[in-house]
């Protein structure tokens, strides 16, 4: 059964993402989608998606949504919670990392991301059309997510009514964490362009993230990385998200999601894979170590997130939220003793108390 849910409002920096659009770099189209593939599926782990459902990504604030028909239910990652606003005018809050359901007329006002960038799972994943493969969008030539562009107020997404009983809502445990400490590459191809100093200052010197930054790449400023004899250019060659390009400057561009395909800069190194999601999410002034690993270290590195990642995903709890009767406890429950004590508000643990007011705002 599908549902459909109104933007009311956009946010700001919101666009459709998902997996991303493998298999058409040749033809210049790049991968787009989710700038922290890690928190897509997170999002996607607390509405009962798989985990490359389409998703919202939030890059500064994240929209309102109003369920017209069918009942959603909506997970938010990142740092960034919601207000509930239902049809009996109760303001209800909705800390991150959980879910809400959304009943026809409720109204869900996202707030923004404190840090890097959040993700808006709807349950089933949002059913935009997909374009080559993906409902990524790709905003610099209008592909996929809302027919081609960032979300509008007025627009309705389509996704599936919820499965299952619709009071129970999901949240995990702990909020996720990424891995700390510096950031892994791969060196090369092209770091025989740079000077020995040059490279041994790449890793060891801190570079911060400047704010020329967006979907296509960072751009950090540090000490000044030397090209040899070899010069600050090459025949453009392919290029893929975590490539790090060095152009005649010095200062280093990670590229990232929507990068071009190819490019004429040499690469000094590449960001391995389990910690090209940890780039999303820092913010202009961010410091930066780059650390070189071998091919099997980055291959192991994955290996483990994506074990970190099922553990955490295994730990996410159901709850019943305020304002909602446990009717599993009160129908298990044996209400009728045969007597009154007068001492018995409390039967057999079964907390009758609407939980109205814990978590009004």
């Amino acid at each position: 059964m599908s549902a459909v849910v109104e933007i009311i409002d956009a946010g700001l920096a919101v666009s459709v993402q998902d997996r991303g659009r493998t298999g058409y770099r040749n033809i210049g189209v790049p991968v787009s989608g989710a700038l922290d593939p890690v928190l897509m599926a997170a999002a996607n782990a607390l509405a009962g998606n798989a985990s490359e459902a389409a998703v919202l990504e939030v890059g500064l604030s994240g929209p309102s949504l109003k369920a017209l028909s069918g009942t959603v239910r909506v997970g938010l990652s990142g740092e960034m919670g919601a207000q509930l606003v239902n049809t009996r005018g109760q303001v209800l809050k909705v800390a991150p990392w959980q879910t809400a359901t959304l009943f026809p007329g409720d109204v869900l006002r996202i707030g923004g991301v404190s840090h890097g960038v959040g993700y808006v799972a709807l349950s089933g994943g949002v059913q935009v059309a997909e374009q080559l493969g993906s409902r990524a969008t790709y905003l610099r030539a209008a592909i996929g997510g809302v027919q081609g562009r960032a979300p509008r107020g007025g627009d309705r997404l389509q996704c599936e009514a919820v499965r299952g009983d619709p009071w129970l809502e999901f949240r995990a445990r702990a909020p996720w964490q990424h891995e700390t400490g510096p950031i892994r590459v791969i060196l090369g191809p092209q770091e025989d362009h740079f000077t020995h100093e040059a490279v041994a200052s790449f890793l060891s010197k801190p570079y911060a993230v400047t704010r020329d930054m967006d979907r296509m790449g960072l751009r950090l400023d540090g000490d000044k990385l030397a090209h040899n004899d070899k010069g600050a250019e090459i025949v453009s060659d392919g290029v893929a998200p975590g490539a790090i390009q060095v152009p005649a400057n010095g200062q280093p561009i990670v590229l990232m999601a929507d990068c071009q395909t190819s490019g004429g800069y040499p690469k000094i190194a590449t960001v391995i894979r389990a910690d090209l999601p940890r780039l999303a999410q820092v913010r202009p002034g961010d410091a930066l170590r780059f650390v070189a690993v071998s091919h099997a270290e980055a291959a192991t590195a994955l290996r483990e997130q994506v074990q970190r990642l099922a553990e955490w995903v295994a730990m996410i709890q159901s709850f019943r939220p305020p304002g909602v009767i446990d009717e599993a406890a009160l129908y298990g429950a044996n209400l009728i003793c045969g007597a009154v004590r007068g001492d018995e508000w409390n039967l057999h643990g079964v907390d009758l108390t609407l939980r109205f007011g814990a978590h009004h705002v």
